[in-house]
């Protein structure tokens, strides 16, 4: 059993143990059908962000700009509905196709924004880190801009059921984040894409010795990084019935404790789909535990910020470990 089996183990067993856990401590509140609904319905928009988390992660770099990416997605997407279909009611094919367009506009925008983030770390060369910190400001800013800092209302009844809707009794956000994630989880492990980006995280010389093109690799990855946010806007303005530049923004910190709990190296190269989504599930099991137990959204985000640390901490141990028994010894003079 490799090492990756073995953590996706230990994760569905901490799942399991948090969710024994609060179903014993609030079981009348905890053990219901509207609670589970509400999980189902929240989760999907910060767990969409950490799938692309996730895969800036494996090329050894990051994505910050993530939130101001759906923000900004969500609100061109909302200014089409609201230009072109205000209010509409019902469902018709003329508001089926505003709803199509605006989709379509929001994807594109995050395409965009990944690609000015691919550009800036590509091909300029600025570390991740930055490059994306900077985009993710000037993407807010821009929002902030075009709304006048206010939300914008007025969408087509049919956009709420992205957020709201039910096809039996599975929502549709979440059909939206297993629909993302399978296609992620096949282009990593099944194309040839999948695996220049592992190979670019874990040795760039190599990949750049196999003949393999780093830098448009990379531009490529934060294009993908940049619609998977704008999904996530989607979703997330669906939900709300409303788009604000500032949606969203304690997800940025939930995203990377995603990631990096569900098993991404953050240094690259090493990283599965199946890990966030079980990450996912025991911080959505933790946060609503603590809903029900009153503690403080305040509170919620130190328990986050300490358990990213020690997962960090952790998992730099178990990389150096395991890296340091792949070196072979030296062999003796003697």
């Amino acid at each position: 059993m490799n090492s990756e089996t073995l953590h996706l183990l230990r994760l569905a067993a901490l799942a399991a143990v948090i969710f024994a856990l609060f179903a014993f401590l609030r079981p009348e509140l905890f053990l219901t059908e509207a609670n589970f609904r509400s999980m189902a319905f929240q989760f999907p928009e910060y767990a969409i962000l950490s799938l692309a988390m996730m895969l800036a992660m494996l090329t050894g770099g990051i994505d910050l700009s993530v939130i101001g990416t759906a923000n900004l997605s969500a609100i061109l997407a909302a200014l089409v509905m609201t230009s072109l279909a205000p209010s509409a009611p019902g469902v018709t094919p003329d508001v089926i196709a505003v709803i199509a367009l605006a989709v379509g506009v929001s994807l594109l925008t995050g395409a965009l924004c990944g690609a000015i983030n691919g550009i800036a770390i590509a091909r300029v060369g600025i570390p991740p880190i930055l490059a994306t910190l900077g985009t993710g400001l000037i993407f807010t800013g821009l929002a902030v801009v075009i709304t006048e800092g206010r939300a914008v209302l007025g969408f087509p009844d049919a956009f709420a059921v992205i957020g709201n809707g039910l096809v039996g009794p599975v929502p549709v956000p979440v059909l939206v984040f297993a629909a993302l994630a399978l296609v992620l989880m096949f282009v990593l492990s099944r194309t040839t894409y999948g695996l220049t980006v592992y190979l670019l995280g874990a040795n760039p010389l190599a990949s750049r010795f196999a003949g393999i093109d780093n830098a448009w690799v990379t531009m490529r990855t934060y294009v993908f990084c940049g619609i998977l946010s704008a999904s996530a806007g989607i979703v997330l303005a669906s939900r709300a019935n409303s788009a604000k530049a500032d949606y969203g923004t304690s997800y940025l910190l939930l995203a990377v404790l995603i990631a990096v709990l569900g098993g991404t190296n953050p240094y690259g190269g090493v990283g599965r789909v199946g890990g966030v989504v079980l990450a996912v599930l025991a911080l959505q099991f933790t946060s609503s535990g603590l809903n029900m137990l009153q503690v403080s959204n305040f509170a919620k985000e130190f328990v986050w910020g300490a358990t990213l640390l020690v997962v960090m901490g952790l998992s730099a141990f178990g990389w150096r470990r395991r890296r340091s028994a792949t070196i072979a010894p030296a062999p003796s003079k003697e």
